[in-house]
């Protein structure tokens, strides 16, 4: 077995393999800024009745907060690092979410036509990637399977959703997004699509009902929250600041 290090946050144990660290990520598990963002977004917005699908789970960490929240067997945890697997089970089981739902595989569009996909495994977990043309032969790039982000949601049904799939979501937010979908916390990755990916990502949102939400965004992190069928009206989980 590989060696790990063993990080807290909040609470939450998260045990990683050593080869799947790098010293940034070490600096960010240590002072706590890592998924600083996407959690107090989430946080900010989740409630009790909700069911979550976190797309990108990492270490779990994320998943493990939502499970305190909504309960371990609401929530569907997908990460495509098969690096990972092993320390993400460990780490959902050992903090209480046992019953959560792990998926392993990389979320494509519908339109993706190939059952694998190539993933860029990089040393440090968290900026693992579907790989690009220049990274297809690299030595950690391997084939995972490909999960069609419509048949993963009309499987699962969340009501919240976090995302962070480092530069994906471009192409993942212009899907059609089922109604049952009220809430979006993602991670944008401007620095790999620019300006025009992030116009992507808000008009891709746009066209199925969901707009941005201040209340929980920060710097790359967003939230993108379904527009109330009153117009002007503030949904419940906003409803504090």
């Amino acid at each position: 077995m590989n060696k790990t290090q063993s990080f807290v946050r909040d609470g939450i144990v998260l045990d990683i393999p050593e080869d799947c660290l790098s010293g940034a990520l070490v600096e960010a598990l240590q002072s706590g800024r890592y998924e600083h963002s996407e959690a107090a977004a989430l946080l900010r917005h989740l409630t009790a009745r909700d069911r979550v699908l976190d797309i990108g789970a990492g270490a779990g960490f994320l998943s493990a907060l939502a499970a305190r929240v909504v309960g371990a067997s609401m929530v569907t945890a997908v990460e495509a690092n098969p690096h990972m697997q092993t320390a993400l089970r460990r780490n959902l089981d050992q903090n209480g979410a046992s019953a959560t739902r792990l998926v392993h595989g990389a979320v494509v569009p519908d339109g993706f036509s190939h059952p694998l996909v190539r993933f860029h495994a990089r040393t440090a977990f968290w900026a693992g990637a579907i790989a690009r043309d220049d990274a297809q032969d690299h030595p950690r790039a391997v084939d995972v399977p490909a999960v069609k982000l419509g048949d993963l949601l009309a499987e699962t049904a969340p009501s919240v959703v976090v995302m962070d799939v480092e530069g994906a979501e471009a192409e993942l937010a212009g899907q059609s997004w089922p109604a049952h979908v009220r809430l979006i916390v993602l991670e944008i990755h401007m620095g790999q699509y620019g300006a025009a990916g992030i116009q992507r990502v808000f008009d891709g949102f746009s066209r199925s009902g969901l707009t941005y939400m201040p209340w929980g965004s920060r710097g790359e992190t967003l939230v993108f929250q379904r527009v109330a069928a009153q117009a002007g009206k503030i949904p419940k989980s906003g409803a504090t600041r």
